[in-house]
């Protein structure tokens, strides 16, 4: 009897899958990631959905545990579940019964080992400014409105001293739980579109009129370290801190030296790629 009961639990082990799920969303009405008391966040939404679709209690694992009003394109989390759905086709049945602003993008089943914030990463974040006379309402929740001119030329500069293996404890919120503040971004860029609004069929003719997005890849990043980079960037772009400065300004791993926090609504998670 013993023996067939260990064989029972052993093959019941071996029916268990880790999926991963690729989650798109607008964080705009939901406190963040993470579960919290008395919260609505993205993940306890999907540890509701999945316990209801599988009849099991789901706990999702996240990649990043993005912060309350933070979008993404394409977070990962995992789950494990003994459920005989295939794997492909979780990303179908959990969008018929999740919330319209949190899509699964895709689903598969991955090895029963894979954590998706222990192996080796890219992370692509994007951090919009809309930046003109006057805010657009279709931006209000996605983008950072800043008027006045920003040098965009000086923003770009200072965004040289970034790619590399370095201390960003001058970019990491106080407060941050981590072994240590050394990060590698791998690139950094400003990129600008040109907005096309009219008035009564003609161009606007003030200065500025774009949406200007800050680019930035690495293997990881610190507590709200995306959006200090974004605020010391603005801080360049409006003449208060020179480009040449931000160097020493990462050497000093001291918060206080870096410029604001941007708000949470300009930023998204892109992508993660493994290796």
């Amino acid at each position: 009897m013993a023996s067939e009961n260990s064989d029972k639990m052993t093959s019941e082990l071996h029916t268990t899958r880790r999926i991963l799920l690729r989650v798109a969303y607008d964080g705009t009405n939901y406190h963040g990631w993470q579960v919290q008391p008395n919260a609505k966040t993205i993940e306890g939404e999907l540890n509701r959905v999945l316990t209801q679709l599988t009849g099991e209690k789901i706990q999702v694992t996240g990649a990043s545990r993005t912060d309350a009003g933070v979008h993404a394109l394409g977070n990962v989390a995992v789950f494990d579940t003994a459920s005989k759905i295939p794997a492909e086709k979780f990303s179908y049945a959990l969008n018929q019964r999740l919330p319209e602003d949190i899509v699964i993008q895709s689903s598969l089943q991955v090895a029963d080992d894979f954590h998706p914030r222990h192996c080796d990463c890219c992370k692509t974040y994007e951090y919009d400014i809309l930046n003109r006379t006057f805010p657009l309402p279709a931006y209000r929740n996605t983008a950072y409105f800043l008027y006045g001119d920003l040098d965009l030329d000086a923003m770009r500069r200072a965004c040289q001293a970034f790619p590399g293996e370095h201390d960003f404890a001058s970019f990491c919120a106080a407060g941050a739980q981590v072994q240590t503040t050394v990060r590698t971004i791998y690139s950094l860029e400003v990129l600008e579109q040109p907005l096309a609004v009219t008035e009564r069929g003609v161009s606007s003719q003030r200065s500025p009129e774009r949406l200007l997005t800050i680019r930035v890849r690495g293997n990881g990043f610190l507590y709200n370290m995306v959006r200090i980079i974004a605020g010391t960037l603005v801080e360049v772009g409006r003449g208060h801190i020179r480009p040449e400065e931000v160097e020493g300004i990462i050497a000093a791993c001291d918060r206080a030296k870096a410029g604001p926090t941007a708000p949470a609504r300009g930023l998204r998670l892109v992508e993660i790629k493994y290796d």
